[in-house]
C-alpha cells in the first residue's frame, strides 16, 4: 500500500528527472583476462550507456592566483537515478545541450531517495 509519504517521494523523484536534459555513459578500468593469450590487462568496459542525467555547475567568485596562472574553481555534479552504480575513478561521457564532454567521477556518489549527486573533474587520463 503506497502512503502519503510514498506519494510525495514519488513525486519528488518525477519532478526532479523531469529535469534530465543529458545522457551519460560510464567507463571503468577493469581487469579483463583474453581467453586466447591467457593475459591479463586493464581494459576500458562500459558499464552504462545512454543514461538520463543533468550535469549542474558552480563556480567560485574568487579567482585562485599562482606564479605561473589564475584559474578559476568550478564545480561540477551529476544528477541520476539513485540505483545507477557510479564507481569512484569511473570516466563518464556526458552529452547534454549539443556538447560531448569526458569527465571523471571525483568521489562517491551521494545517494538520495530520489536522485544521486556525483561530483565530477573534467579526465585527463587514467590514473
Amino acid at each position: 500500500m503506497v502512503n502519503a509519504l510514498d506519494n510525495a517521494m514519488i513525486a519528488a523523484r518525477r519532478a526532479i528527472e523531469s529535469r534530465y536534459t543529458g545522457l551519460c555513459t560510464v567507463i571503468e578500468r577493469q581487469q579483463v583476462k583474453d581467453e586466447r593469450t591467457k593475459v591479463t590487462s586493464l581494459k576500458d568496459v562500459t558499464v552504462l550507456s545512454n543514461c538520463p542525467c543533468r550535469l549542474s555547475y558552480s563556480s567560485k567568485k574568487a579567482v585562485n592566483q599562482t606564479d605561473t596562472a589564475a584559474s578559476i574553481d568550478q564545480t561540477i555534479v551529476l544528477f541520476t537515478a539513485p540505483e545507477i552504480a557510479i564507481k569512484a575513478g569511473s570516466k563518464v561521457i556526458v552529452t547534454q545541450n549539443g556538447a560531448t564532454v569526458e569527465y571523471k567521477a571525483s568521489g562517491v556518489p551521494a545517494v538520495y531517495e530520489t536522485h544521486q549527486e556525483v561530483m565530477l573533474e573534467l579526465f585527463k587520463e587514467w590514473a
